[in-house]
């Protein structure tokens, strides 16, 4: 009689192996999720030792959000502009100068030594936490720090970095671009390395120019990473949150010109407990985030897609 050997499958402990990520991402992420979404709909936050709720409230926290206060205006889109105003003037030129970077570094026709040194020494401010930046900028740029009293030297009088609405806002841009940009530049750096170098060759044989290199071949070739990059930073801007909140003791001062959305939820969340409005805010801030995000991706990508659409059709 012939034996019958069973056949050993081991498909089942792939599954094994990757249950750790699911179990993790359900527990800690998604459940939070929807319950974040399901007490937006309830009054429920704490009063004293008292807690009030939950209570069904439908779209109540939604309406209050967009209710003007005794000034006429309405906090949430307040906050939304100052937190788009700071990210934008940090990242616009974050983007630039990166770019720059990296084509400077990677660029075939000056082959920089010392690549390595150049990108740890760009990426170590990004490993310094931002509570140690805003103090330290604090320090510098206070009525009595150092560089207030150069100024005082010169001048006669100090200048109050963080009690104008501008000068603040640029402080606090400024900032995130020192934290941020040795991290985009390597990724640009990565994208650049990635892209067949014999393209740059061949354009160089043909004549053309460094700019025609660049917005041709470099700039085309490196869009996805551009688009990631994009994306990103806009996700963290939208969260911008322990720089001002260290800068202006989270009062964003001066006037609330330097209050972001996280600030403004810390506000509901942190300090009243108050877990239905700050529902109805984080859901109002994911919403925003996937349709930014959603405009920088088709915005980034649509020209090119269009022109292959449009080949297609002719041919």
């Amino acid at each position: 009689m012939t034996k019958k050997h069973k056949s050993i499958s081991y498909a089942k402990w792939g599954y094994f192996f990757i249950a750790p990520f699911f179990i993790v991402y359900i527990v800690f992420q998604l459940i939070p999720l929807l319950s974040t979404f399901y007490y937006s709909f309830f009054d429920y936050y704490r009063s004293g030792l008292k807690v009030i709720g939950p209570e069904f409230v439908g779209f109540k926290n939604y309406a209050t959000l967009f209710t003007p206060d005794s000034n006429g205006q309405i906090g949430f889109l307040t906050y939304f502009g100052n937190t788009m105003i700071m990210w934008i003037i940090g990242a616009v030129p974050q983007l630039v100068f990166s770019l720059l970077l990296s084509v400077i570094y990677t660029s075939y026709r000056l082959k920089i030594k010392g690549q390595r040194f150049f990108k740890t020494v760009m990426y170590m401010p990004n490993l310094i936490m931002a509570s140690a930046y805003s103090l330290l900028f604090f320090t510098l740029l206070s009525n009595v720090g150092p560089i207030n009293q150069i100024i005082m030297s010169a001048t006669g009088s100090t200048f109050d970095f963080l009690g104008q609405v501008w000068p603040a806002r640029t402080v606090i841009a400024f900032i995130n671009f020192i934290m941020w940009f040795g991290n985009t530049t390597i990724l640009l750096m990565a994208g650049i390395m990635g892209i067949d170098q014999s393209i740059f060759e061949a354009a160089s044989i043909d004549g053309a120019s460094a700019g025609q290199v660049f917005f041709k071949i470099t700039l085309p070739l490196l869009m996805p990473i551009l688009v990631y990059v994009a994306i990103t930073s806009l996700i963290g801007g939208l969260q911008m949150f322990d720089v001002p909140q260290i800068m202006t003791s989270g009062n964003g001062s001066p006037n609330r010109s330097t209050m972001t959305l996280i600030m403004y939820l810390n506000n509901y969340f942190g300090t009243s407990k108050n877990y239905g409005m700050a529902g109805a805010l984080s859901v109002i801030i994911f919403v925003i985030t996937a349709i930014l995000s959603f405009i920088v991706f088709k915005t980034m990508n649509s020209p090119d897609k269009g022109k292959k659409k449009s080949k297609k059709a002719r041919g």
